[in-house]
Protein backbone atom coordinates (compact mmCIF):
# COMPACT_ATOMS: atom_id res chain seq x y z
CA UNK A 1 0.00 0.00 0.00
CA UNK A 2 2.49 2.43 -1.37
CA UNK A 3 -0.22 5.45 -1.84
CA UNK A 4 -1.00 5.47 1.90
CA UNK A 5 2.67 6.28 2.53
CA UNK A 6 2.48 9.19 0.19
CA UNK A 7 1.91 12.76 1.05
CA UNK A 8 -0.08 14.30 -1.37
CA UNK A 9 1.69 16.67 -3.62
CA UNK A 10 0.19 19.85 -3.47
CA UNK A 11 0.24 22.75 -6.20
CA UNK A 12 2.22 26.03 -5.82
CA UNK A 13 1.50 29.18 -7.90
CA UNK A 14 2.93 32.05 -8.12
CA UNK A 15 0.88 35.46 -8.30
CA UNK A 16 2.55 38.57 -8.71
CA UNK A 17 0.85 41.58 -7.69
CA UNK A 18 0.47 42.93 -11.06
CA UNK A 19 -0.92 40.19 -12.13
CA UNK A 20 -3.19 39.42 -8.93
CA UNK A 21 -5.24 43.25 -10.14
CA UNK A 22 -6.44 41.46 -12.94
CA UNK A 23 -7.99 42.83 -16.10
CA UNK A 24 -11.67 43.91 -16.81
CA UNK A 25 -12.83 42.29 -19.48
CA UNK A 26 -16.48 42.41 -21.30
CA UNK A 27 -16.08 40.59 -24.28
CA UNK A 28 -14.02 37.77 -25.82
CA UNK A 29 -13.22 36.74 -29.44
CA UNK A 30 -11.86 32.89 -29.21
CA UNK A 31 -10.74 31.63 -32.57
CA UNK A 32 -8.72 28.13 -33.17
CA UNK A 33 -6.26 26.41 -35.45
CA UNK A 34 -5.68 22.98 -35.30
CA UNK A 35 -2.93 23.00 -32.69
CA UNK A 36 -4.31 26.22 -30.32
CA UNK A 37 -6.69 28.00 -29.25
CA UNK A 38 -6.48 31.85 -28.57
CA UNK A 39 -8.76 33.96 -26.42
CA UNK A 40 -8.63 37.55 -26.80
CA UNK A 41 -10.10 39.43 -23.75
CA UNK A 42 -11.43 42.78 -24.63
CA UNK A 43 -12.84 45.82 -23.11
CA UNK A 44 -15.78 47.27 -25.05
CA UNK A 45 -16.58 50.54 -23.71
CA UNK A 46 -20.49 51.73 -24.47
CA UNK A 47 -20.70 54.09 -27.57
CA UNK A 48 -17.07 52.95 -28.90
CA UNK A 49 -17.47 51.02 -32.19
CA UNK A 50 -14.10 49.46 -31.15
CA UNK A 51 -12.75 46.80 -28.39
CA UNK A 52 -9.52 47.08 -26.86
CA UNK A 53 -7.60 43.64 -26.07
CA UNK A 54 -7.06 43.73 -22.32
CA UNK A 55 -5.42 40.09 -22.46
CA UNK A 56 -4.40 37.32 -24.34
CA UNK A 57 -4.56 33.46 -23.53
CA UNK A 58 -3.72 30.95 -26.14
CA UNK A 59 -4.46 27.04 -25.16
CA UNK A 60 -4.10 23.62 -26.26
CA UNK A 61 -6.80 22.02 -27.11
CA UNK A 62 -6.72 19.85 -24.33
CA UNK A 63 -6.47 22.49 -22.06
CA UNK A 64 -9.25 24.23 -23.71
CA UNK A 65 -11.62 22.03 -22.82
CA UNK A 66 -10.66 21.43 -19.27
CA UNK A 67 -10.99 25.00 -19.36
CA UNK A 68 -14.70 24.79 -20.70
CA UNK A 69 -15.13 21.90 -18.27
CA UNK A 70 -14.21 24.51 -15.01
CA UNK A 71 -16.38 26.86 -16.30
CA UNK A 72 -19.15 24.89 -16.80
CA UNK A 73 -18.91 23.02 -13.02
CA UNK A 74 -18.18 26.48 -11.62
CA UNK A 75 -21.15 28.33 -13.10
CA UNK A 76 -23.36 25.44 -12.13
CA UNK A 77 -22.25 25.51 -8.29
CA UNK A 78 -22.75 29.46 -8.47
CA UNK A 79 -26.05 29.89 -9.95
CA UNK A 80 -26.82 27.41 -6.64
CA UNK A 81 -25.57 29.65 -4.50
CA UNK A 82 -26.66 32.48 -6.38
CA UNK A 83 -29.35 32.10 -8.12
CA UNK A 84 -29.79 31.93 -12.30
CA UNK A 85 -27.51 33.84 -14.53
CA UNK A 86 -29.95 35.56 -16.83
CA UNK A 87 -28.48 37.45 -19.83
CA UNK A 88 -30.93 40.88 -19.88
CA UNK A 89 -31.32 42.40 -23.55
CA UNK A 90 -30.54 39.54 -24.97
CA UNK A 91 -32.17 37.75 -28.33
CA UNK A 92 -32.03 33.98 -28.60
CA UNK A 93 -29.31 32.70 -30.35
CA UNK A 94 -29.69 30.68 -33.40
CA UNK A 95 -27.43 28.03 -35.31
CA UNK A 96 -28.20 30.27 -38.26
CA UNK A 97 -25.89 33.20 -38.28
CA UNK A 98 -28.42 35.00 -40.75
CA UNK A 99 -31.25 34.53 -38.42
CA UNK A 100 -32.84 32.19 -41.56
CA UNK A 101 -34.34 29.41 -39.29
CA UNK A 102 -33.69 26.62 -37.78
CA UNK A 103 -33.76 24.27 -40.15
CA UNK A 104 -29.89 23.65 -40.15
CA UNK A 105 -29.90 23.10 -43.48
CA UNK A 106 -27.75 25.09 -46.22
Amino acid sequence: MENNNKQEKQLQIDLSNEIAQGVYSNFAIISHSSSEFVVDFAQLAPGMPKATVRSRVILAPEHAKRLLQALQDNVVRYEAEFGKINFPNQEPRTISPFNIGNKGEA
